[in-house]
């Protein structure tokens, strides 16, 4: 539950920072977009994107990211915002993440294919190791609990987009450097980070119970669907469609059909 306790000055320096990092991470985006700066982060995954492909109106869910981030970050610097735990535990995280992102725009738009790589996989990284190690904290949130919205939904958001951005990413680049294995066909190995992706999502849907974290993977395994039947992939198309549909549902009947479960949990304890 949210803290009344009052930050100390050092807590009160990290706050600020984060205000920082989550100023970067959207000015960056924003540079890039309208200051013409090389590559978009949509044009950089169509790169070299025959192997696995997302639609580009896909990318449009960082508009909702970026203002659930800077909602996050502006709380943070409130004078009536106490330090909880939940903003505790996830502030140097989410600086990590935050200039992580960042960096990964501009690192794409100037085409550092090996940077893009490191960049996003650890800023998945960086978040979803406190999801995992805070997932008894998270589930343990009210409701409306304001931490919950405006700490878990935002970084778990941001999360979920990363577990499928990243393994894009990675067969991006490994497919236009010609490094993907040819022991299986191309097609294959789409289907099996598809797979992946949606085993990983349900993974931690269970352990958070944070609805937050997977609608962007069933949103992107979507855009999958719509990239890859425009190319005529059916086998790849249909069968992203239908992990889109089991990580959705899933994830309803987890982290609502769960509810009394996890209300059990916290009078237990």
């Amino acid at each position: 539950m949210s803290s009344i306790v009052r930050a100390t000055p050092a807590q009160k320096t990290r706050r600020l920072i984060v205000l920082g990092a989550t100023a970067f991470a959207v000015i960056a985006g924003q540079l890039q977009q309208f200051g013409n700066i090389g590559q978009s982060p949509a044009e950089f995954s169509a790169d070299s994107d025959a192997t696995l492909r997302v639609v580009g109106w896909a990318f449009a869910i960082w508009g909702p990211i970026y203002l659930g981030l800077i909602a996050y970050a502006i709380r943070q610097v409130l004078p009536q915002t106490g330090e909880s735990d939940m903003i505790n535990r996830f502030g140097w995280p989410s600086i990590l993440a935050l200039f992580a992102i960042g960096g990964w725009i501009l690192a794409a738009a100037v085409d550092a294919e090996l940077a893009t790589i490191v960049l996003i996989f650890g800023a998945l990284s960086v978040l979803i190791i406190p999801l995992l190690t805070n997932a008894r904290l998270i589930r343990s949130l009210p409701r409306w609990d304001r931490d919950r919205w405006l700490v878990a939904w935002p970084l778990g958001a941001l999360a979920g987009w990363l577990t499928i951005a990243s393994p894009v990413n990675l067969l991006t680049v490994a497919t236009g450097n010609g490094d993907l294995p040819a022991t299986l066909a191309p097609t294959v190995w789409a289907l099996i980070a598809v797979v992946a992706v949606a085993a990983f999502a349900l993974f931690v849907t269970w352990a958070t119970r944070l609805l937050a974290y997977p609608l962007p993977v069933a949103w992107g395994l979507l855009g999958v669907f719509a990239a890859e039947q425009e190319k005529g992939n059916v086998t790849l198309a249909f069968g992203a469609l239908a992990f889109s549909l089991i990580v959705l549902g899933a994830a309803l009947w987890i982290t609502l059909g769960l509810r009394r479960d996890i209300a059990r949990e916290t009078v237990a304890a």
